[in-house]
């Protein structure tokens, strides 16, 4: 089959590879109808995350045809299915909670180790990102192994276009998690750091569970002007000063909860950023923080923070101090996807959610590099690319 493979920093390539093969009696294996490239992806694009071997398979949005299943899977052939990001086996301590980004058993335990000596425990599965979530073979692909497969993926109605629901696989339920994690209540305001994707549906998310107000952070114009026709206000850091314009906006007071939708390659000339960026060149850090922290210190006293972008190692000049004396509460974490499929497919069918209006590119999947660099170099017009196999 063909599948887009990484062979390092700014290096991806569309080779042939084996087929995927029923391993374990819960397995199923899908035919790619859809496929998306995430912004997380991107970090592996730019070498940020370790642990990456030439030839993996990337991809972790992705949906699809069942075309084979293992004696135990409850799906049937010929299905159409969307597949969550996150692996998790369903009857694990962490599962039965529906915490299922923290599952014991979707990441092999022969890499279980480094998540240990990284994080404290072990990092959970997820596809096409790394042996340290499992080396598991992504879904930028024409076919994909998916393990748990009476767990993991939902089954789509018939006749519902791919475009519609791709995204209950990553993006939709990330973004509606933030928004749960920041705990809105009737009447709040609420900022976003953000316009990519995540912070796309973070923003449209708040909306729905009340918020009042949604102010949305970037310096892509495109991106701001997505934001505002779900009916926030914008503010553009290259234009504005972020703070200033924050507690201008709020009388003074900052908002009721903060979205960091930005994570571990945060732009922009701050004293902080570049320092960050310094540090990182020169292997003395891992991650540019500066979002979650200008996030904290323009929060409200009392107020909730909500983390759902992705850090992967240590920062330093992080405003703990400011976090305690303000009485805040963060809540972060991988998102628990398969916990929030279901709802979030009823109110896509409902017409309570638009998902299509990110995207703006639709490529063969043997276009895929040229995809990367395209969202890479130019995310003011690059929103959201859908690979479809076999589309020219």
């Amino acid at each position: 089959m063909r599948a887009l493979a990484w062979h390092g920093k700014h290096d991806v390539r569309v080779d042939t590879v084996d087929d995927p093969e029923i391993v374990n009696p819960r397995d199923c294996i899908i035919k790619v109808t859809a496929t998306a490239i995430c912004g997380s992806d991107l970090h592996l694009y730019d070498g940020y995350i370790p642990t990456m071997q030439s030839g993996d398979i990337l991809g972790h949005e992705f949906m699809g045809e069942v075309v084979e299943t293992g004696p135990k899977s409850t799906l049937k052939k010929g299905q159409k299915v969307v597949v969550p990001f996150t692996i998790a086996c369903g009857s694990c301590y962490h599962c039965g909670k529906h915490q299922y980004s923290a599952c014991d058993n979707g990441n092999p335990a022969d890499n279980q180790d480094i998540g240990m000596e990284l994080y404290g425990q072990p990092m959970s599965g997820l596809f096409g990102y790394s042996h340290l979530t499992g080396g598991y073979a992504g879904g930028q692909a024409e076919y994909v192994r998916v393990p748990f497969s009476d767990v993991g993926p939902i089954v789509i109605p018939d006749g519902v276009d791919d475009e519609k629901v791709l995204f209950l696989s990553d993006i939709l339920p990330t973004g509606w998690q933030a928004a749960e994690y920041a705990q809105i209540e009737p009447g709040d305001t609420v900022a976003v750091w953000g316009c990519g994707p995540v912070g796309l549906f973070a923003v449209q998310s708040a909306f729905l569970m009340g918020a009042a107000r949604v102010i949305a952070i970037d310096h892509f114009p495109r991106r701001l002007e997505l934001a505002k026709r779900f009916g926030a206000e914008t503010i553009n850091f290259e234009e504005s000063a972020v703070y200033e314009a924050l507690m201008e906006m709020t009388g003074g007071i900052g908002p009721d909860a903060v979205i960091d939708s930005v994570g571990l390659e945060a732009h922009g000339l701050f004293v902080d950023n570049v320092i960050d960026q310094i540090k990182v060149s020169t292997f003395l850090a891992t991650d540019r923080a500066h979002s979650i922290r200008q996030a904290i210190v323009a929060c409200r006293k009392g107020g909730r923070v909500s983390m759902p972008a992705v850090y992967g190692g240590f920062v330093d000049k992080f405003p703990l101090g400011a976090f305690m004396e303000k009485g805040l509460t963060l809540k972060t974490g991988q998102t628990h996807v398969q916990h929030y499929m279901p709802a979030l497919l009823n109110a896509i069918m409902e017409g309570k959610i638009d998902t299509t209006f990110l995207i703006s590119h639709r490529m063969d999947l043997e276009d895929a590099p040229k995809g990367y660099k395209m969202f890479h170099e130019d995310q003011n017009n690059v929103t959201k690319v859908v690979l479809k196999p076999g589309f020219n």
